[in-house]
C-alpha cells in the first residue's frame, strides 16, 4: 500500500499531522495508532489460522478415504 512513498513523502505527511493536530497530541495520536494496529495484527492472527486449520481438514478426510 505504500510503496512508493519515500523519505521526503514521509516527511510531507509528518508536517500535516503536526500542522493539523499540533505538537501535544501528535505522541498521543501515534500511541493509539500503534496500540490498533497491534490489537488488529492479534486479532487477524488467529482468523489466519483458523482457515488454514480448516482448509487443512477437508486434505486428511482425502487421504483416509484413500
Amino acid at each position: 500500500m505504500f510503496n512508493n512513498v519515500g523519505i521526503s513523502g514521509l516527511i510531507i505527511i509528518l508536517a500535516i499531522a503536526l500542522i493539523v493536530f499540533g505538537p501535544a497530541k501528535l505522541p498521543q495520536l501515534g500511541r493509539a495508532f500503534g496500540d490498533t494496529l497491534r490489537e488488529f495484527r492479534n486479532s487477524t492472527k488467529g482468523i489466519i489460522i483458523d482457515d488454514a486449520i480448516e482448509e487443512k481438514q477437508p486434505v486428511k478426510e482425502l487421504e483416509e478415504v484413500k
